[in-house]
């Protein structure tokens, strides 16, 4: 498998150089393995700071910026970041307002989030936590007790910082990222496995001709195996798993997300069929999103996200941001 690196073993570290080169708004620690907002701490402000395994991005260090995420702690990829990267990064950006960790339900993560919170507790820091478990394909897999978080956590990051941003106190940032949360439901499709760096190869068997639908974003199995479908075939199956578990009310917005390896030709080819589902189930789209904003390295495949949303949450949604991968309004 060809791969543009280096060797495996630098991997997420030339990555880091390389954000810090095209970045300037952002303070990139390499070798502590901590990307932060170069204003921050921003007096009187709650701070957001997310982190997970490497080989999601733009997910978490792409979202680091006015706006969203004041910091993100990138792991080895696939591989939980430590707590040591997360009391750095809360201590980085604590103005004596708080900080809200923003956690994906991975084991990995939740343990080593909570051994962070304590630590970050422990020096004077007021730290609370959401869980982001959105994903309605499964209820466990190899790497969670429960739903995996995947694209709703765009949504919490970006909904709860724009309350931060606003100046909300702790205990109503935290509030406004839960209720994000709840709203929030996704459903992934596999049309490849994906190649992590130190293995080389693909991480699980997709024969020619087959898909998996309600894959995690570490290419965890999903519901089932089937023969290729149409991108309409795949729209029906994945926004009904979405609509008939979340069963929203009023207005939604639509993340329709590539895995990594999926152009925005077929994206966008993918959204008109997600649309037309949503058209037929009578589901009103106030805003859409459409790109590779949680991946899984070079999986080619997609997730749709649908966050149901109310007169405040689409305003947070609207605000400004500036981040290197989600930018409007500045």
């Amino acid at each position: 498998m060809r791969m543009l690196i280096n060797v495996p073993e630098t991997v997420v570290a030339d990555a880091l150089r390389g954000m810090a080169a095209a970045h300037p708004g952002l303070t990139v620690d390499v070798e502590r393995r901590v990307v932060v907002r170069r204003d921050a701490p921003v007096a009187g402000k709650v701070a957001l700071v997310s982190g997970g395994g490497s080989g999601h991005e733009p997910l978490h260090g792409g979202f680091v910026g006015p706006g969203m995420l004041a910091a993100a702690c990138p792991g080895e990829v696939f591989t939980s970041p430590v707590p040591d990267q997360m009391v750095r990064a809360a201590a980085a950006v604590d103005s004596g307002a708080g900080v809200l960790f923003v956690v994906k339900n991975y084991t990995g993560d939740v343990l080593n989030f909570e051994m962070a919170a304590e630590l970050a507790e422990d020096e004077g820091i007021q730290v609370a936590k959401v869980l982001v478990d959105d994903d309605v394909a499964v209820t466990d897999s190899l790497y969670t007790a429960g739903r995996r978080g995947t694209g709703g956590t765009l949504f919490v990051e970006k909904i709860a910082g724009a309350a931060a941003e606003e100046g909300a106190p702790l205990e109503r940032v935290e509030a406004i990222a839960r209720r994000v949360n709840e709203r929030c439901r996704s459903f992934g499709v596999a049309l490849s496995a994906c190649t992590t760096p130190a293995k080389g190869s693909p991480t699980f068997d997709l024969p020619a001709g087959e898909l998996e639908l309600g894959i995690g974003i570490h290419g965890e199995p999903g519901r089932e195996r089937r023969p290729m479908m149409t991108s309409g075939e795949i729209a029906d199956f994945a926004v009904d798993a979405v609509v008939e578990d979340l069963r929203p009310s009023g207005p939604v917005i639509a993340l329709v997300n590539g895995m990594g390896a999926t152009p925005l030709l077929e994206l966008y080819g993918f959204n008109a069929e997600v649309q037309r589902v949503l058209g037929e189930r009578r589901v009103p789209v106030a805003r859409t999103l459409v790109g590779n904003y949680v991946t899984s390295l070079d999986m080619a495949g997609c997730s749709v996200t649908l966050c149901e949303v109310d007169e405040e949450l689409l305003r947070l949604w609207d605000a400004p941001v500036e981040t290197p991968a989600l930018r409007w309004g500045r």
